[in-house]
């Protein structure tokens, strides 16, 4: 499913127009991405829960070359399903 679809598929199940949809979706991106982006943890019970981790600098190697690299440090955006969601999908 891509934007678009959710777009649709949020419009046809809550009555909004998808012009509405589109905007509560872009709202709701915005606000995960904002609340991760100041070191948030961000939980809807049942759905899931996101987080940010710290992942540090390591060493790497190219596959292609066999040479070796530096892997800078960096946050990686953590995602664990919540018991309602992982029973929906097996």
């Amino acid at each position: 499913m891509n934007k678009a679809e959710l777009i649709g598929s949020i419009a046809d199940k809550s009555g909004l127009s998808k012009a509405d949809a589109g905007r509560a979706l872009e709202a709701f991106v915005d606000t995960v991405k904002g609340g991760l982006s100041s070191g948030d943890r961000i939980s809807l019970v049942g759905f899931g829960s996101w987080s940010v981790d710290k992942r540090d600098a390591r060493t790497g190697r190219n596959p292609r070359t066999g040479e070796e690299i530096q892997i800078a440090a960096k946050n990686v955006v953590k995602f664990k399903p919540g018991a309602d969601l992982s029973k929906a999908v097996n």
